[in-house]
């Protein structure tokens, strides 16, 4: 172990400190397609009992109409947060009617192109430029990939935390522009590492047949509707997914925030060939809101992002720039169909130790070859991590798969033991040892269960996903919240409503003009 990530352990061990690790925040972001009792798309319009996608704080839509996104507050406890994305499970049964949600990350089988609906945010200027923001993204990569859906996972360290780490290590500079170079670290380390995050959790190692829309492809044929690789762990994760040729030259290496945030201002203000073929406009509709390689900052897909939360009307760049790091998305993480909720309290625990490492271990800065050996190995899992004898490249030389994720957790052991001294118990330590199993015996990932469900039962993918899709609406219906609980969320629900109303009714100025203005918003801080 290094020596910087001793000191630390002993500087966050000390009596004084070790109440910090408590204050950490989890927040928790689950997208899940809404479908019918077929298991086909739901062509329905968002369902209005759940409250407007516009101005619900913790339910709305991503992409399609169908894409229901249920949001957490950010709490201390996991455990908490967990409770918090249940509740929103049972409030949404309760008026879905008899629609269910779809329990894995890749989708069901899908309906024509044309037929899966655009998210759709009413007449504001600010529904109107999400609704635009899509319509663009349907043009660059198609509405069927935007149909994929996963887990983002939100956490921050403490505010108070940095600074006590700053002085113990003697360094200049202010307190946020070393908690944002700390964010950035355990961002590169995460670049890293993440792989054996795809191998422990990646949970679609199959999909629809459907999906590719007879693209080509080097999937195996499982049945007639079922394309796998028998030893893919994250299929979602994968080349298969996202294809942007806009987007291939942009790989901010996260070197420090400034070259972060300018690689993505320039992305927003820079013409695609392209995309400027197409325009903004076709018969006097808008298209896309700009012909940019992004058209806004959050169109670029990362594993993780960096974050802070944005003022009214503020861009995410323009909080980054202003006020430095907040916390961290992780973006990588499959639902798993197993799950009620897609992930558990273990997950969760194992995921804190994970990122304290990535925090506070050393984080060299990455070179162009050490960048593209974290692409190469993150891809070389997604696709055949279960692989007997995989190897992946380390500081330049190949290393064993089972023998680097045994290492890696053998290091983040001592920071599981610190979480539960701090907490109390032995949560996290026995999230890492469920963890240790699964590098023993591959059979316990995720996506090895998958295989394995489908092949007992003798189903499809898509019969498979409808069948535990089916045993959760089940579980999250037998057990309606507390009319108490149950009345907090229909107001919520209605005062959402109201208040997009009111949006509406006092919107001031032209879309257009609108749309204009928050181009030049980026334009000015790019000069």
């Amino acid at each position: 172990m290094s020596e910087l990530l001793n000191r630390r352990l002993a500087l966050l061990g000390e009596r004084a400190n070790l109440s910090l690790l408590e204050q950490c925040l989890h927040g928790i972001e689950r997208e899940c397609l809404r479908v019918t009792g077929e298991g086909r798309l739901a062509q329905t319009p968002h369902p209005e009992e759940l409250g407007s996608a516009l101005t619900n704080e913790q339910i709305t839509t991503d992409y399609s109409e169908s894409l229901l996104e249920f949001i957490t507050p950010a709490l201390p406890d996991p455990a908490d947060t967990l409770a918090s994305l249940d509740s929103i499970h049972r409030f949404a049964y309760s008026k879905l009617g008899n629609e269910y949600l779809w329990s894995p990350s890749m989708p069901c089988p899908l309906p024509a192109e044309e037929d899966i609906p655009i998210a759709y945010y009413g007449t504001s200027n600010i529904g109107q430029l999400k609704y635009v923001y899509r319509k663009g993204l349907a043009l660059r990569y198609g509405k069927t990939m935007q149909c994929i859906a996963g887990i983002h996972y939100n956490f921050s360290l403490p505010e108070k935390l940095w600074p006590l780490v700053k002085a113990a290590e003697g360094l200049d500079g202010t307190d946020r522009d070393f908690q944002s170079s700390s964010y950035i670290a355990l961002i590169r380390n995460f670049r890293r590492y993440s792989w054996l995050l795809m191998y422990l959790f990646g949970a679609s190692p199959a999909l629809d047949a459907g999906f590719l829309r007879g693209r080509s492809h080097q999937l195996e044929q499982l049945d007639p509707d079922t394309l796998y690789l028998p030893y893919a762990t994250s299929l979602r994760m994968s080349d298969l997914g996202y294809q942007s040729n806009a987007q291939a030259g942009l790989t901010p290496c996260y070197n420090d925030l400034v070259s972060y945030t300018d690689s993505l201002r320039k992305a927003v203000a820079t013409p695609y060939a392209p995309y400027v073929e197409v325009g903004t406009h076709k018969d006097g509709e808008w298209v896309q809101l700009n012909t940019n390689i992004l058209q806004i900052e959050n169109e670029y897909y990362s594993n993780i992002r960096p974050k802070r939360v944005t003022y009214s009307g503020e861009r995410p760049i323009q909080a980054l720039m202003a006020r430095g790091i907040q916390y961290v998305e992780v973006r990588c993480l499959d639902i798993n169909p197993f799950l009620p909720m897609g992930i558990d309290l273990t997950e969760s625990r194992f995921l804190d130790a994970f990122l304290l490492y990535c925090a506070l271990n050393d984080s060299p800065l990455l070179t162009s070859t050490s960048c593209g050996n974290a692409t190469s190995n993150f891809l070389s899992v997604v696709k055949e991590g279960r692989r007997p004898g995989l190897q992946l490249q380390r500081d330049g030389h190949p290393v064993d798969l089972k023998e680097w994720a045994g290492q890696l957790l053998e290091n983040i052991a001592p920071l599981a033991a610190l979480l539960d001294q701090s907490h109390g118990g032995d949560a996290h330590s026995k999230a890492l040892d469920a963890q240790m199993a699964k590098v023993k015996d591959p059979s316990l990932t995720p996506s090895a269960q998958v295989l394995a469900a489908m092949a007992e039962h003798k189903e499809s993918f898509a019969q498979f996903s409808l069948r535990q899709s089916q045993a959760h609406a089940k579980y999250f219906r037998s057990e309606p919240l507390p009319a108490e609980e149950q009345a907090r969320f229909e107001e919520r629900a209605r005062a959402s409503l109201a208040e997009q109303v009111e949006l509406e009714q006092n919107e001031v100025g032209d879309f257009d003009v609108f749309v204009g203005s928050y181009q030049a918003s980026i334009l000015a801080i790019s000069n």
